[in-house]
């Protein structure tokens, strides 16, 4: 068994939803549940089929993050996985969507911070482990980071 670490990609000004199905009903319904949350949406999806012929499945409203989530998919190689990137919405306006999908088993991340996948390779395939999502804590916040918090909630409308 051999542990692979790799970096999930996409541009600075989206978001991911990182997760694993068990089925390639997975394409079309994560679709639906993508736009029918939120109307306009930019997004690209690829799912790694696990059986058959074992495929990058794909589908999506926007081209150039369709081929983005196709070209992460296939470097990362773990059956059943799928990502998600979205442009112009964040995971909370469409993760419950997302998460009541019947074929979706986990969610692995959703989140605009690097990302890093960390695998484990054996003779038959390329398994999540686990990953790593942005950074580690650098201290405790104070009451003027409790002020910014709240205000910046407010002021891109999650709270009044």
């Amino acid at each position: 068994m051999e542990l692979i670490l790799e970096k999930i990609n996409f541009p600075e000004d989206c978001n991911i939803i990182f997760g694993m199905s068990h089925f390639i009903k997975t394409v079309e319904d994560l679709y639906e549940a993508m736009v029918n949350s939120s109307p306009g949406i930019k997004f690209g999806l690829a799912f790694n089929e696990a059986s058959g012929p074992c495929l990058v499945r794909k589908e999506g409203t926007d081209n150039d993050l369709i081929e983005m989530a196709v070209e992460n998919q296939k470097r990362l190689g773990a059956g059943h996985t799928f990502l998600i990137i979205l442009k112009n919405a964040f995971p909370i306006n469409v993760l419950p969507a997302v998460k009541a999908c019947r074929e979706v088993a986990t969610i692995y991340c959703a989140s605009s911070n690097p990302v890093q996948v960390i695998l484990s390779e054996t003779e038959q395939g390329r398994g999540v482990l686990g990953v790593i999502d942005g950074y580690s804590p650098k201290g405790i916040e104070l009451d003027t980071d409790i002020s910014h918090r709240k205000k910046f909630l407010r002021d891109i409308g999650y709270k009044r």
